[in-house]
């Protein structure tokens, strides 16, 4: 073990000391969710769940000195210039957060992605670039979504002011499983050319997205949650997933709850959107879906992710595209990074600076009619960065 791995050990158990003390102390429960009290055959419902934002006493975060310390992993295409980026805006909003910056890339060895998860662990929470996954090779994503049991992202595509698309008055949030199905990396060629991938889904991790996306539902003011699912053709995996959430959903009567098979519901997505809501999926189907779902609102520029845990919260991009042709040309939009980037300070209970950072943005866009080629602009990354900064800058000095 080398001696940075020691010392993110040892700083590991200290706050999990803190963490269980703070646990045995709290006596408040005025800021705790209230649960419906009922029998749950299909899976706890621990407090945590459907809180992409608020502070609870079971999520970890560092602080030291009044100031709250994240973990920064770097990533990959224009991922590294977006963090520079952001470290200008959390300076122009004083914002009291420190990052500790991981490097974390494409040729990054497992050495590295360990030290990453060490470095989430040791601060609870983390901004997160997008990382390349070689051919061939285990996803450097996956392995720190397992490691952290980081089992829902949480995607929010919505119409955004001064962005032209085709459809207006969009408003999805794509819940997906994040931990099982396609994406459990069993794979194995039994004969030379002949390949066979296994799609996990348990009933127990059905049950845990399911209860998140209705707890996200009632927390935001929602009204209908879809299931998305091909039962009609893999029955006993797909199926069990459906049949879990039609079971789970009987414990939430306040939210209309519907089913759609995944053909139909991209069909339905391109024609008419507005349909959707919260949107429950497995994790490929659920891939898919949110890329979709960001095309609808001007891209993968747009759209900001929630990887969230019992213990820990990652943010990145909605798509995690890395955009690598355009490393260095300056014309990388940089508002899902922004995005999530507001969500996190939420997520810290900064509520205040995320609102200005996200009035911030929208005035930008909006108003001053300044971004990026991707969404109709003729602006440079960091001109809409200048933009964004002085505008906070005026919203606090206001």
């Amino acid at each position: 073990m080398t001696l940075l791995q020691r010392i993110s050990t040892s700083f590991l158990r200290i706050r999990n000391a803190q963490t269980i003390l703070l646990r045995t102390l709290a006596t408040d429960t005025s800021t705790v969710t209230p649960q419906i009290k009922v029998d749950r055959p299909y899976g706890a419902l621990p407090s945590t769940y459907g809180l992409p934002h608020g502070a609870h006493a079971s999520l970890p975060r560092a602080t030291y000195g009044g100031r709250h310390t994240v973990a920064m992993l770097i990533g990959d295409g224009v991922s590294p210039e977006m963090m520079e980026h952001i470290k200008c805006i959390y300076y122009a909003l004083g914002a009291p957060v420190d990052f500790d910056e991981v490097s974390l890339d494409i040729n990054s060895s497992d050495e590295a992605v360990r030290e990453a998860i060490l470095a989430v662990q040791r601060n609870g929470v983390a901004l997160k670039g997008s990382v390349k996954t070689v051919p061939g090779m285990k996803s450097k994503n996956l392995m720190i979504r397992k490691e952290l049991g980081l089992f829902a992202f949480v995607q929010r595509c919505y119409s955004f002011p001064g962005v032209v698309t085709r459809h207006k008055d969009v408003d999805i949030v794509v819940v997906r499983e994040n931990t099982e199905g396609e994406y459990s990396q069993l794979e194995h060629e039994s004969v030379p050319g002949v390949v066979e991938s296994m799609k996990i889904t348990t009933r127990e991790k059905s049950a845990r997205i399911a209860h998140f996306a209705f707890n996200y539902a009632i927390q935001h003011g929602r009204k209908k949650v879809t299931a998305v699912h091909k039962a009609n053709i893999m029955k006993l995996g797909d199926g069990l997933f459906l049949h879990t959430c039609e079971e789970v959903s009987k414990l939430y009567p306040s939210i209309q709850f519907n089913s759609m098979i995944i053909d139909n519901c991209c069909m339905q997505l391109v024609s008419r959107p507005q349909q959707f809501d919260v949107m429950l999926l497995p994790n490929l189907y659920g891939n898919i879906v949110g890329s979709l779902c960001s095309g609808l609102v001007g891209g993968a520029g747009i759209a900001a992710g929630m990887n969230l845990g019992e213990n820990y919260a990652i943010f990145e991009s909605g798509t995690r595209k890395q955009a690598r042709a355009l490393r260095g040309q300056n014309i990388a939009n940089p508002v899902s990074m922004f995005l999530a980037s507001a969500d996190m300070l939420d997520h810290l209970g900064f509520y205040e600076k995320a609102a200005v950072l996200r009035n911030a943005i929208v005035d930008t866009i909006s108003r001053k009619n300044i971004k990026t080629p991707d969404i109709g602009g003729s602006y440079t990354t960091k001109e809409v960065v200048n933009a964004v900064t002085s505008n906070i800058i005026s919203q606090l000095q206001s």
